[in-house]
């Protein structure tokens, strides 16, 4: 893609504050960051290729191209030198590959990933994932806020499952957003599928490592974010729709994995919280998980309807409320297990298990 082109991609897309920042400025100066952690698992290489294939082509689609970016970061584990020119042909522009080996966690590609970005080159730097499709509009509305005065830090777009009654109700459990106290239209919490930040500020709090968590390394950022008066824009119109694994048998293990999250993820939100009185649920095993996940299920059960969905009536409504109650206990059989101890010796393998996520839903 010429110059001329990529500037007639983002025409007209200014901001309405008189500032004189358009999008074309922010996304001349973004990075993107893309990990494939989540397309480990499956048979082989062939598949996983394929699936980054069908994401890449969704990404040249985008009403702000990613060919405009001043970088485009890739993360991987094994893509040969075939492979990494054809994505590159893909993608219409030159993407920088970073080799990571297989024990390299999910939150860890990301940390890596960033230092390959160019900050002389590269202001702000945008995470995605690659089993996550983003809508047509996502990085517009990702970077907009960038351009606005007083432009946030930080900026969180909404992520989801698919329509319908089981990804309404894993959405309600495993995607929910609460405002945050900083500032008006800013949110506690994001994911770091689809969040933006200054690259200045992910480098002061970027992932730290987590001992046996699976995935809620970006939810405890978000809670020192918010201890240093670091606010996170909500962005909603930035949605990514996150597949679902490709087999039920996953699915199951992926809620036992996002159950046992709960116990290494319970002392920070009672630290964050609760009053002096209750820290000691932060080191009562099972017990402060189990309060955790009670009190999440009371929150996704409100939540439905309330998550930018197509609206759930009738007997969907119900049906969707039994899918949150059902898969909320089998998360919480997986959080007492970890609370007790049981799969303790298994942390480090549980840092690195991927799932399979070749599904094409294009």
């Amino acid at each position: 893609m010429d110059s001329q082109e990529a500037n007639a991609n983002v025409q007209g897309l200014h901001c309405g504050d008189g500032m004189g920042v358009n999008l074309l400025d922010i996304a001349t100066r973004t990075a993107l960051v893309l990990e494939t952690n989540n397309l480990r698992g499956g048979n082989d290489a062939v598949q996983a290729l394929s699936s980054l294939k069908r994401l890449i082509t969704r990404f040249t689609q985008q009403s702000v191209s990613p060919r405009i970016l001043a970088q485009w970061v890739i993360t991987h584990d094994g893509l040969d030198l075939e492979a990494r020119d054809a994505l590159c042909a893909l993608a219409g522009r030159t993407l920088d590959f970073v080799e990571i080996d297989t024990q390299t966690g999910y939150y860890d590609a990301k940390n890596v990933g960033f230092d390959r970005v160019d900050q002389a080159r590269c202001e702000y730097v945008v995470f995605a994932d690659a089993d996550c499709l983003p809508g047509a509009d996502w990085l517009e509305h990702l970077l907009m806020p960038f351009t606005q005065a007083n432009a946030p830090v930080a900026v969180a777009g909404r992520t989801s499952y698919a329509p319908g009654v089981t990804g309404s109700a894993l959405t309600a459990i495993d995607f929910m957003y609460f405002p945050s106290p900083l500032r008006p239209g800013a949110t506690r919490n994001f994911y770091a599928n689809n969040v933006a930040f200054r690259c200045e500020t992910f480098e002061a709090h970027r992932y730290e490592p987590l001992g046996g968590v699976y995935r809620a390394h970006c939810q405890v950022m978000g809670l020192r974010m918010q201890a240093a008066g670091v606010a996170v824009t909500y962005a909603p119109r930035a949605h990514t729709e996150h597949r679902l694994p490709d087999s039920r048998g996953e699915l199951v293990k992926l809620r036992w994995l996002r159950g046992g999250d709960s116990v290494g993820l319970t002392p920070y939100l009672v630290r964050a919280y609760m009053p002096d009185w209750l820290q000691w649920l932060g080191r009562s095993g099972p017990i402060g998980p189990l309060c955790v996940m009670v009190g999440r299920l009371g929150y996704s059960l409100n939540a439905l309807d309330h998550q930018d969905l197509e609206p759930l009536r009738g007997m969907r409504r119900l049906a969707a409320a039994v899918v949150v109650i059902g898969m909320s206990l089998l998360d919480t059989a997986g959080a007492v297990v970890r609370g007790c101890g049981i799969s303790a010796g298994r942390a480090s393998a549980r840092h690195s298990e991927a799932l399979s996520y070749h599904r094409n839903q294009d």
